[in-house]
């Protein structure tokens, strides 16, 4: 009985030895296998406590979750002005939902970022290429509404989505610079405008 009261602990030390001892070859792997080449830089090696966490072989527990989704909540920024999509263009966020350009090596630095957005969401229902990583945004405003609640939580989720979901596979696009707050501000005018053909 003595042996396995000594075993439990023993084996437990050497799992989590194991396991950060492998973290760090992972890591220094990462750092010498890339070279920067353009505008990508290996700065996008280092991982943040949030995507060391939710990259681990065991997904986080639900303390662990909220306490990094209540830190990542706090990097969203509200727009300044209060306008969350009235003064955006669909057409422009449609362009960008659209757009995978930027932040790629073979872009210049000036290239101005798209969103990718239907890489993994339908929106437009006439377009036929979309991804299902996430879900169908069809009739976004239609079918959430327009509350003060829905507009702030997706403006949130668009800013920073970890902060909703701490390993939720949506970049963090504003909070990691995919996208400006007036981009963000023209997304949102996509999804909840009226006109916007994702409402028709």
């Amino acid at each position: 009985m003595k042996k396995l009261m000594f075993a439990a602990p023993l084996a437990l030390f050497a799992s989590v030895a194991i396991a950060s001892d492998l973290e760090a070859r992972v890591e220094e792997m990462m750092l010498s296998s890339f070279k920067a080449n353009g505008i990508a830089s290996l700065d996008r090696q280092k991982r943040d406590e949030i995507q060391k966490a939710c990259s681990s072989p065991t997904q986080p527990d639900a303390e662990t979750m909220k306490r990094l989704e209540a830190v990542e909540m706090q990097t969203i920024q509200w727009p300044a002005n209060g306008d969350y999509w009235q003064g955006g263009s669909w057409e422009e966020g449609q362009r960008i939902a659209l757009s995978g350009r930027g932040l790629t090596w073979t872009d210049n630095a000036d290239t101005v970022n798209g969103g990718g957005c239907y890489n993994c969401h339908g929106l437009d229902p006439a377009n036929e290429s979309a991804g299902t990583i996430g879900p169908a945004l069809h009739g976004y405003a239609k079918v959430r509404g327009t509350s003060e609640e829905i507009v702030k939580y997706t403006w949130g989720k668009l800013w920073n989505a970890k902060a909703y979901n701490a390993c939720s596979d949506m970049p963090r696009n504003g909070f990691g610079g995919i996208l400006s707050e007036e981009q963000i501000r023209h997304v949102m005018a996509y999804l909840f405008d009226p006109a916007s053909p994702v409402n028709k």
